[in-house]
């Protein structure tokens, strides 16, 4: 039952299925932050089924051994998920585990012996242990034994302690399976399990997509989505030829962004677009290559590109930024909806998001957002969806005391970008505690739209704000390594510290070598 349970949680994440499909999530179009709440839900219901299985299960094993007699057992929540670990495979039950167990003693010190006898008879380690005496009523001390050994002993010493008398409660404190905070990537290698689709508008599912009709669209749009789905970390991103008629509805976009760009678009964005036609990359006949692409971008920011088959979920597409990695599809929109498209495809991710990621300033904001992401709670996970919804897909600045988009939602939806610009909507400064609470809407035009005086300030804001959130470290991301280094211990602040230092100590000599040479 315990690998059944583990096979169906594994299963409703598996790669190539959908949130949607799994789960009946309505086929309509829907944004990063729908998707955040959706995902939780999920995470929720799923975690709810597989430890009242466990408990149902471990109770009626209880019942039918008789070893629990004398009162009823039910498991805690990091017991299920210990008991689940350790039957997943013979490997994992054997795993050395560490864990943190709160005991309070009815009987005094003398319960000492007993518990260090039945640690060591589980054949355990005991790492740590303290005492003190309890606040509780009828109880003379609570002692905290910190324990290493094999999980599935674990498992039966909380049960053996749980069944004594002399023990008025054991807690099973933390472990390093259970841990509160949730998976994250740590190499850019981990990002290959960080491609779980968040899809509700298919031309499979919706009869109100432009290419539900084309059977050789849904054809075409199922060849590019394996091609994204093989893909993994260190592989070249493959090739896609693409047809005359997918080439077309990309020029029809290119052209009139090209009109707009001048008069609507922020320098930083129309200086970028620039350098990727003297690159030769952005031509109006032909669909750039994810792979020419992400070359540029390494050049000039350190960015990459990794193909993705559809809308990710919310915190695994937020956890690639982390890396400087942007997931970007490869399909092209159909070709009777040119000027618009209800989902990510590559006219957006291209002509979008890519000008604005070959900025430094901006690839370093969006950076920023990634690793604030890594780790946070569901709640947070929400809060940085809706930042990233009214900055990178929908963001103003101003700019000689203009109005100008930087946003790819904008850049790449001429109608969008018109009524941003318009008098029609709402405009507010932006504040990421403010803005992270806005309700939005996505199936019109945005009633709100928020405006940052620049990137600087933008990304000054937001590191402020960033550091009010729950988790309890901070990380950051080493490029030379591509791995996100948690930091957590006086020794790697240590290091960061020595790095610094030589990097500080570069910058003084730099300085003082501009000064004096426009002294000689």
């Amino acid at each position: 039952m315990a690998v059944a349970a583990a096979q169906k949680n594994r299963e409703m994440f598996a790669i190539k299925k959908s949130y949607s499909i799994e789960n009946g999530y309505p086929s309509r179009r829907r944004s990063l932050v729908d998707d955040a709440r959706f995902e939780t839900l999920v995470v929720k219901q799923t975690k709810q089924s597989v430890l009242e299985e466990a408990r149902a299960r471990a109770n009626d094993a209880e019942a039918t051994d008789g070893s629990n007699s004398d009162e009823d057992y039910t498991l805690t929540e990091e017991e299920v998920i210990l008991q689940n670990a350790a039957s997943e495979s013979p490997e994992a039950e054997q795993a050395i585990q560490k864990a943190a167990l709160l005991l309070r003693m009815r009987d005094g010190m003398g319960s000492l012996a007993r518990i260090l006898k039945t640690i060591d008879n589980y054949k355990g380690c005991v790492e740590h242990l303290e005492t003190r005496p309890s606040q509780a009523s009828g109880i003379q001390f609570d002692a905290l034994v910190k324990v290493s050994m094999t999980r599935s002993n674990l498992l039966q010493l909380i049960r053996s302690l749980r069944q004594s008398t002399a023990f008025a409660g054991v807690n099973l404190l933390s472990d390093n399976i259970s841990s509160k905070t949730p998976w994250f990537p740590r190499h850019a290698s981990d990002l290959d399990n960080c491609n779980h689709l968040m899809t509700k508008f298919e031309p499979e599912l919706d009869m109100n997509h432009p290419g539900f009709a084309d059977k050789q669209y849904r054809e075409r749009r199922k060849e590019i989505a394996e091609i994204a789905f093989a893909y993994k970390y260190g592989d070249s991103i493959p090739s896609i030829t693409y047809t005359e008629v997918e080439n077309s509805t990309w020029q029809r976009v290119f052209n009139t962004v090209l009109e707009l760009m001048p008069k609507h678009a922020c320098k930083e964005y129309k200086a970028a677009f620039g350098k990727l036609q003297e690159a030769d990359i952005f031509v109006p006949h032909r669909i750039p290559q994810l792979d020419d692409v992400s070359n540029f971008l390494r050049k000039h920011t350190g960015f990459t590109l990794r193909p993705a088959a559809g809308l990710l979920t919310a915190r695994d597409f937020l956890a690639s930024l982390a890396f400087r990695v942007f997931q970007s599809t490869q399909y092209v929109r159909h070709n009777n909806s040119p000027f618009h498209t209800p989902e990510p495809d590559c006219i957006h991710e291209l002509l979008g998001h890519i000008p604005l990621l070959a900025d430094p300033n901006f690839a370093q904001f969006s950076q920023e957002i990634g690793l604030a992401s890594l780790g946070a709670s569901d709640s947070e996970i929400e809060k940085l969806s809706t930042v990233y919804w009214f900055t990178v897909e929908f963001g103003l600045c101003k700019e000689n005391q203009q109005l100008k988009a930087y946003g790819a939602a904008l850049l790449s939806s001429i109608g969008e970008l018109l009524h941003a610009l318009s008098d029609k909507p709402e405009l507010r400064p932006f504040e990421p505690a403010s803005t992270s609470l806005q309700p939005y809407q996505d199936q019109e035009y945005q009633p709100i739209y928020y405006v940052a005086e620049s990137f600087d300030d933008a990304k000054d804001k937001f590191r402020r704000w960033v550091s009010t959130m729950s988790r309890p470290f901070e990380v950051r991301f080493n490029p030379h390594t591509e791995r996100v280094e948690v930091l957590d211990s006086v020794e790697k602040l240590d290091t960061l510290i020595w790095q610094l230092n030589t990097e500080m100590l570069h910058l003084t000599n730099a300085v003082n070598k501009l000064r004096g040479s426009r002294f000689e």
